[in-house]
């Protein structure tokens, strides 16, 4: 198609190119903070397949305070119906082993229920996305899909993009004070910024087909998100073919790897149709190939996520294997975490160099999560160990090794132990709580109170460690309202503004807060807990996790991180307030 220019400029505050999860998130938040910005996609609309489905309880609390929580909730499978993890030979075949997931075991159970009011769910991205962005429109973003971001410059005002109209061939022109590249594993915003990603790529190949195959009579007995099967002839790690629930119990994506120098896979549809009737284990079942796409696993991320007036976020920055379920959630935290930034410095209500904190905040985390991704991926070789595979072995030998297992001796009795500890290695895929939540910032948008980070009693990837220690995410207790509705500490703080938690012996803190919010033109609400308050913390647990005296507070920033806290009141409480706000919103 011939290109065509046209004169028109669009002038924006903020310009966001790519459509997945990070850039509707960070196009709903934005819109939800009276920000204006356009967000363009090159494809028609949002994810036509699956994709990633896992999404914990931290994204959770973000679809929660942009007013979506129950919008997923209704489109997602259930907490409960992500129980088991199965290893078995095929849906029909012998089970090896179960494992519990995503504090679904009995003694994990608590640990999520106390971390937050939200629960995990399996909500697959293409019908997460469109939740997304049809709630941003209504909250008046402007989104134009089938539209390329082709190259773009940018000065000391502002960013300048051309754009492309793939509908009609025509090119304007986007003049955005910021622009957030959220375009994904191909990202054509990190290439033209030139920002280097480290790590490696192609460590390994995969296929996804996602399918229609009626597996009712095998799951409902055993409900989770992935089945593993694993035949003889095949020594890669996810077995001969793991299928993915993507709608119970009916619809799934068949994941399996291959190497690509022993030939590429036949992807053809008989083919499809009978490796999946093979690790299903039913030949007579009725199959439907949707779509069938192959990835590759990479191991990287940028060395910083911004440059100049240009940030970046989701897979653009950070891309990993699918294990820990952490890529859509990391992304979608990307933009949570970048979106109050950005409209409190378009709103001169903070220096431009809380820009800067973006990175410093997030960068680290993607760091932690690819290489918790990776290790899991390493973490499923011994079952495949266990279970006696080994390259080169014939499907005879390995069906007697599997035999072995079941056998009363003690070659059988020592793989057994063997693959039960291979087993309840999975927990750091499949329960990493501290992962999954418990992330603490260090950045100048963090005012430390001079304590040093509390000590972990627990696996700090396995356990949540709640703490009010500034940079950590604000601890959840259920308190109650003046009305008798229960409410979450997270609730109570306001979208989108900083918030002051005080209670008995607080009201300095109270006349802090409001000469404070004067002289720096921003919006700050105070929110009292304890009896006889506005809010009643009728189980004691606010009192047993704010580390703080009761004339003490904590002051909590948009993205419901701990920004400063006070251990008790004095006679500087202006002065201590004003200084920590002052550095969380570089307006020194």
């Amino acid at each position: 198609m011939k290109l065509q220019n046209t004169s028109e400029v669009i002038e924006v505050p903020v310009l966001i190119v790519g459509g997945g999860p990070s850039g509707l998130t960070a196009s709903l938040l934005l819109s939800r903070y009276g920000i204006r910005n356009l967000l363009i996609n090159k494809y028609r609309w949002t994810a036509n397949s699956p994709r990633a489905h896992i999404t914990n309880q931290r994204t959770m609390e973000v679809f929660r305070d942009a007013g979506v929580e129950s919008q997923v909730v209704a489109a997602a499978s259930p907490h409960e119906l992500m129980a088991n993890n199965v290893w078995a030979t095929s849906f029909s075949g012998q089970e090896f082993g179960r494992l519990l997931t995503w504090g679904n075991a009995i003694e994990r159970k608590s640990d999520y229920e106390l971390a937050s009011p939200s629960a995990m769910c399996n909500i697959p991205q293409h019908l997460m996305e469109p939740i997304l962005a049809n709630e941003g429109l209504r909250a008046g973003s402007e989104m134009r899909f089938n539209h390329e971001l082709l190259d773009f410059t940018q000065d000391a005002e502002g960013v300048t993009a051309r754009v492309l109209d793939r509908g009609t061939g025509c090119e304007f022109t986007v003049r955005a004070r910021y622009m957030i590249g959220a375009d994904g594993a191909r990202s054509r915003v990190m290439e033209l910024l030139g920002i280097p990603l480290e790590g490696e790529m192609g460590l390994g190949c995969a296929v996804n087909v996602w399918l229609r195959a009626d597996l009712r009579r095998y799951c409902e007995s055993r409900p989770g998100v992935l089945y593993w099967m694993v035949q003889p002839g095949n020594d890669y790690w996810v077995g001969s073919g793991t299928f993915i629930c993507v709608r119970p119990w009916n619809e799934w994506v068949m994941l399996f790897m291959y190497d690509p120098a022993q030939g590429e896979p036949d992807l053809s549809e008989a083919a499809v149709i009978e490796r999946a009737r093979r690790v299903i284990g039913d030949a007579d079942i009725p199959v439907e190939v949707l779509a069938t796409s192959k990835w590759q696993i990479n191991h990287v991320v940028a060395s910083h996520y911004s440059e100049g007036r240009v940030f970046c976020c989701g897979d653009a920055v950070h891309r990993h294997p699918p294990a820990n379920g952490l890529g859509t959630n990391t992304s979608v935290q990307d933009a949570y975490n970048l979106a109050w930034k950005l409209a409190m410095v378009l709103k001169g209500e903070a220096g431009t160099g809380l820009l800067e904190t973006y990175s410093q905040e997030r960068q680290p985390v993607g760091c932690q999560v690819v290489d918790r991704a990776m290790e899991s991926v390493r973490n499923m070789l011994p079952i495949s160990n266990a279970l006696g595979f080994q390259p080169g072995q014939t499907e005879a030998e390995g069906w007697a090794s599997l035999h072995e297992l079941s056998t009363d001796s003690a070659a059988g009795r020592e793989r057994r132990a063997a693959l039960e500890q291979a087993i309840q290695l999975q927990n750091y895929q499949f329960n990493c709580h501290g992962v999954e939540l418990g992330q603490r910032y260090r950045s100048d948008a963090v005012a430390g109170d001079g304590s040093e980070a509390p000590a972990y009693s627990r696996d700090p990837e396995l356990y949540y460690h709640p703490t009010t220690w500034p940079g950590a995410h604000l601890p959840h207790a259920w308190l109650h309202d003046e009305a008798g509705r229960k409410l979450s500490t997270l609730d109570i703080c306001s979208q989108g503004r900083f918030t002051l938690l005080i209670g008995h012996g607080g009201e300095a803190w109270r006349h802090a807060a409001r000469l404070a919010a004067q002289e720096l033109g921003i919006e700050l609400v105070v929110r009292r807990i304890g009896l006889g308050l506005e809010y009643t913390d009728s189980y004691g647990d606010w009192a047993r996790l704010r580390e703080i005296h009761e004339d003490g507070c904590v002051l909590v920033r948009p993205d419901k991180h701990v920004a400063w806290r006070a251990q008790s009141v004095s006679q500087s409480a202006e002065a201590q307030l004003l200084d920590a706000l002052k550095a969380v919103l570089a307006r020194h």
